[in-house]
């Protein structure tokens, strides 16, 4: 039961890190930093879905 909420906390992270990451391409400019955090928003949102995606679906219910 716990490693599906923590799956689900991954997951929702990364749902927001991906939304960040297109709103600074959306509102940004073409300095480094900008770039930067696009990546950084990117790379960490990819990481935290497919983790928490991986995490619920390996997770097995049990009957109770």
């Amino acid at each position: 039961m716990e490693k599906r909420v923590f799956g689900i906390i991954l997951t929702v992270l990364g749902i927001i890190g991906l939304i960040m990451a297109a709103m600074n391409f959306m509102n940004g400019g073409s300095n480094t930093h900008n770039v930067k955090e696009i990546f950084t928003y990117s790379i960490l949102g990819v990481v935290f879905f497919f983790s928490g995606i991986a995490l619920i679906r390996s997770t097995r219910d049990k009957a109770a």
